[in-house]
């Protein structure tokens, strides 16, 4: 081998190859059954997704793709490496990979509560994205992917909230839920107490009629925001939006009376930028 160039891909043609067990039967679920959750591999589709991975914090496992899709990627040499044709893939897999390329990775646990709500300074602007019940793994991807894109700083959710780092959220995301730091509020509703004494305006989202315009709040006076998403059809339970400081709506035509929560997210990150 000559030095300084990675060996090839090596190539799996048995699908029950224990080399590829992170990436066994991925339609199971969030997790295998009798598997505690959040102690499964992170696993990441798509070039673009894993690339992202690459350049994160998380410790890459293993890289799986079809023929020809993964030397291209250029990985460090003490990342296990492999490919297989399409049909030995899928049948690893369990489904048809259109993206050509996937990973796995270590887990790294939840950031600290409080380091999340305080920041690397604790007198500087932030924001947060705060999720109850936020359950659909898709739209928590999306909620992901606005956020980094829109400059929010963290998310904090709710016990009852699907696992951010869940195969479909990672894909959603496009792999920026990997840039986000994350964190559990195990005390609902009462735990956004601690968000107000860390200085933060906590904005619980709702289409009521009752709510003020989120365009009233002015994120210049309000430098530090929280801003509350409830799942697509609950919505804000009562006693979450009682908690929250202000309640708020965002202005709709005549007839509509909500977006999706991923749209919705994506509109509040951008009025309280």
């Amino acid at each position: 081998m000559i030095v300084g160039v990675r060996a090839a891909p090596e190539v799996i043609e048995d699908p029950g190859d224990p080399r590829v067990a992170d990436f066994r039967d991925l339609v199971a679920g969030d997790r295998r059954p009798g598997t505690p959750r959040g102690t499964e591999p992170v696993i990441v589709e798509g070039v673009p997704a894993v690339q992202r991975l690459l350049a994160s914090p998380y410790r890459v496992r293993a890289v799986f793709g079809v023929l020809g899709r993964v030397a291209p990627l250029d990985l460090p040499d003490d990342v296990p490496a492999y490919e297989a044709d399409k049909w030995v893939l899928s049948e690893v897999i369990g489904f048809r990979l259109t993206r050509g390329v996937l990973a796995s990775a270590e887990r790294r646990p939840p950031a600290d509560l409080d380091a999340l709500l305080t920041g690397p300074d604790p007198s500087a602007p932030r924001r947060l994205a705060v999720l109850e019940a936020l359950n659909d793994a898709e739209n928590l991807g999306s909620i992901a992917r606005s956020a980094v894109a829109l400059g929010v700083d963290g998310l904090l959710l709710d016990p009852r909230c699907a696992d951010p780092l869940y195969r479909r959220s990672v894909r959603v995301s496009m792999g920026h839920v990997l840039a986000l730091p994350f964190a559990v509020l195990p005390d609902w509703p009462g735990g956004l107490e601690r968000l107000h004494e860390a200085g933060y305006l906590t904005v619980a989202l709702t289409p009521a009629a009752d709510a003020v315009d989120l365009g009233e709040v002015d994120p210049r006076r309000h430098p530090r925001t929280a801003v509350l998403l409830g799942a697509e059809g609950p919505v804000l339970t009562p006693e979450a939006q009682a908690a929250a400081r202000v309640r708020a709506r965002i202005p709709m035509r005549a007839g509509v009376d909500s977006l999706g929560v991923a749209a919705a997210a994506a509109v509040a990150f951008t009025l309280l930028r």
